[in-house]
């Protein structure tokens, strides 16, 4: 009952809060500790493979046991001073309102068909190359990290939480956010960040699954082409590189009746990719707020139902 209750506490408050920039974020300390390790890890480790495998077991090892210590020292003190900590732990590892945030600041500069900053903002919630893109280009590549990021940085979050509370979920945000510092296929990181990619692979397996699964739920109770969204699903879902990506994504597109993915460039190289959905309509600016509309339903929705199987669970 205990994990319920902080499921929906700390849901409430993302969904209210967002991320406040004046608020420190503890992942962006693991990005810092990331960052750091790394430079001290290839200078001490010349296997590059061996040194990824190092700096991701470090950094999730750290990121497990501190908020475990935390809460185990808090507990001693006052059970409340325990309650309203992990509470804070969990508001910090989803990120429900700060994707819509963030992706409708791209929403807001193509309305006002200002390229420049849309490509801007664009740049800090993907990894692709921005500058060439089109409005078309920018809008599709939004909706796409808004249905991808709703299993990263939503459902997979939440699931974590109700399995092991705060020290799980921040171990499953290490490997995240590992994976998106490092787990790049260049030449830098080819071998540095495979251990983590595979990792964070390994994780978001079941969890992509869910959100798919939600995702249709989703899409029917705000009526959108529910019945598309299964047929796009069942045939695009495993039309990326990723074995995860395209779960949330073929759903999105389906239920949007628009094309996404596609190629794309990264650090200056073209990656050839699979489009997923069908081009039934011409995507628009608008669709980013339909994106960011479903991926709250579905949001709401893995929040209700892993705090109910938890409590269950617990009984």
């Amino acid at each position: 009952m205990r994990i319920s209750i902080i499921i929906i506490c700390a849901f409430i408050i993302d969904m209210v809060f967002g991320d406040p920039n004046w608020l420190p974020h503890p992942i962006s300390f693991i990005g810092n500790m990331i960052s750091k390790g790394e430079k001290i890890i290839r200078k001490l480790i010349i296997n590059e493979f061996l040194g990824g495998v190092v700096l991701s077991l470090f950094v999730i090892i750290f990121c497990f046991i501190t908020p475990f210590a935390i809460l185990e020292v808090a507990k001693n003190i006052n059970i409340y001073l325990y309650f309203t900590i992990e509470i804070y732990f969990c508001f910090q590892i989803i990120a429900t309102k700060s994707l819509k945030v963030e992706s409708m600041k791209v929403y807001k500069f193509l309305k006002q068909e200002d390229l420049k900053n849309a490509k801007k903002y664009l740049s800090y919630i993907v990894g692709r190359d921005t500058e060439s893109l089109d409005n078309t280009d920018i809008t599709k590549a939004t909706v796409e990290t808004i249905a991808e990021n709703t299993t990263d940085g939503v459902i997979a979050p939440l699931i974590f939480i109700a399995i092991g509370g705060a020290p799980l979920g921040f171990l499953y945000k290490a490997v995240n956010t590992l994976d998106s510092m490092i787990g790049y296929k260049n030449e830098n990181y080819l071998y540095f960040g495979k251990f983590a990619a595979r990792l964070d692979d390994v994780l978001n397996f079941i969890p992509a699954r869910i959100a798919a699964l939600l995702m249709l739920m989703g899409s029917f109770l705000i009526r959108l082409d529910t019945k598309n969204a299964i047929k796009i699903y069942l045939r695009d879902r495993k039309k990326h590189k990723s074995p995860n990506s395209a779960q949330t994504e073929s759903v999105c597109a389906g239920a949007l009746n628009i094309q996404l993915a596609g190629d794309a460039y990264y650090f200056g190289k073209l990656a050839k990719k699979q489009t997923i959905g069908d081009s039934n309509k011409e995507i628009i600016t608008e669709d980013i707020k339909s994106a960011n509309k479903l991926m709250y339903v579905t949001a709401i929705l893995g929040a209700i139902i892993f705090s109910l199987v938890r409590g269950f669970i617990w009984i």
